[in-house]
């Protein structure tokens, strides 16, 4: 018995002959739209990672700069 992907029960919900085709190892005819979903998803997982480096970066500065004020308005160095 195989695994059931959520994948799977959302085309077996949209069209079960679509899901019945894909058991069966048939090709979809929308290869060009799926080709650019993927690409798409791609795209965007790279925009959520380059997102997350930059608020990460974001809290470093903030802090390096919180630093810099406490030494500044103390008027020493550590």
């Amino acid at each position: 018995m195989s695994t059931i992907r959520a994948s799977e029960i959302g085309t077996y919900l949209y069209c079960k002959r679509a899901w019945w085709y894909q058991k069966q190892g048939y090709p979809p005819n929308n290869q060009d739209e799926l080709a650019a979903g993927t690409a798409i998803h791609v795209q965007h997982t790279r925009l959520v990672m380059v997102s997350g480096c930059l608020r990460v970066l974001a809290y470093v500065t903030f802090i390096i700069a919180i630093v810099l004020l406490a030494i500044y308005l103390t008027g020493k160095l550590i």
